[in-house]
């Protein structure tokens, strides 16, 4: 028999009392997600979820996605209370384009060595985002993974399930030249463009705890991604969408065309709506040229909205009574040859 120590799994890195800890410590905030279609609680080994009977003809629309390199600013700020939400917030926009409710979520959270604290206030911002989208929290995975990540560092990735009824899932099929362009502002540059954000933070060297435009700058820079589920949840209810984009990486250039038929363009302008001041920063700072900034960044509009025009002064006051900023952004027309199809003029 071997007359080297006993080691164990802690020997090793890994502490499950630590995970446990944390299950612990995320249950109440994932109760506060629950909805009457969950079957169980948090720590199965499969979660159950039973679709309501509300749907007739029930279609799933799933969505993952991760928070990219604005987690390195966290890391950098210290500062984990807002990239939960940004994790949630990023499939449940991307599900809620074709129509669909968000049911529930699961995330992962992978790091080298546990901090429970860090990681209960992260699955705190998640539980915000799930509240903020009506879906629950429903699970996830907490991987703790020595050697993987530098000391102090993690990843996180999530997704979203949703339902549409079949004949009302959204396409943008029926989206013609007279139609108009809605934007709903964005809370700052949500998780696209980090890369290039933090290259310019690298260049600009700004005080992250100066007052930018009433709050710190680092504040400024880290603003959870807006969630936009429950007003156009209400809004198809009133009227007739017939196609959303989520403004994600490819900022509004590449996004919208993702909802236009092959014979429409949008023309979008950019003089009706004001850049707000951390993109002015973002520019200025990184000289970076106005069709970069169309194509990386969301610009101030997190969401697009087409309806038809007669239905556009209707949308606008729903959205506005729900507490969303709502701009009159542009309009579709007739495709021509070799036409882009979406112009920020």
């Amino acid at each position: 028999m071997s007359s080297s120590p006993h080691l164990t799994y802690r020997d090793a890195g890994v502490d499950i009392d630590a995970g446990d800890a944390l299950v612990e410590r995320i249950k109440p905030a994932a109760k506060r997600t629950m909805r009457p279609e969950v079957l169980g609680g948090i720590g199965g080994f499969g979660a159950l979820f039973e679709i309501s009977k509300k749907f007739k003809e029930p279609v799933l629309v799933s969505g993952t996605d991760g928070v990219g390199t604005k987690l390195k600013l966290a890391f950098h700020l210290n500062k984990h209370d807002t990239v939960g939400q940004d994790l949630v917030a990023m499939s449940v926009n991307d599900i809620l384009v074709q129509g669909a409710e968000p049911l529930f979520f699961l995330d992962y959270f992978a790091c080298g060595k546990l901090d429970v604290e860090t990681a209960a206030t992260v699955v705190e911002g998640i539980a915000k985002g799930c509240e903020l989208s009506g879906c629950a929290l429903i699970g996830g995975e907490t991987a703790e993974m020595p050697s993987m990540y530098p000391d102090g560092e993690y990843d996180l990735a999530g997704f979203a399930v949703g339902a549409v009824e079949k004949s009302e899932i959204i396409t943008g099929k029926t989206i013609v030249p007279g139609d108009a362009v809605l934007g709903l502002a964005s809370s700052g540059a949500h998780s696209n463009g980090y890369s290039l954000i933090r290259k310019i933070i690298e260049r600009a060297q700004p005080d992250m705890n100066a007052d930018f435009h009433g709050q710190p700058f680092s504040h400024a820079v880290m603003a959870p991604t807006r969630i936009y589920v429950k007003p156009l949840l209400a809004l198809m209810k009133q009227l007739t969408v017939k196609g959303m984009a989520h403004i994600t990486g490819g900022g509004l250039t590449e996004n919208i065309p993702r909802v236009l038929p092959d014979k429409v363009t949008a023309i979008v302008d950019s003089k009706s709506w004001t850049l707000p001041p951390l993109f002015q920063w973002l520019q200025k700072e990184g000289n970076v040229a106005d069709a970069e900034m169309h194509r990386v960044f969301n610009c101030g509009i997190g969401m697009a909205v087409v309806v038809a025009e007669a239905d556009a002064a209707r949308a606008m006051e729903s959205l506005q009574a729900a507490g969303e900023t709502v701009y009159r952004i542009g309009r579709i027309e007739a495709r021509q040859a070799g036409q882009p199809q979406t112009i920020v003029v």
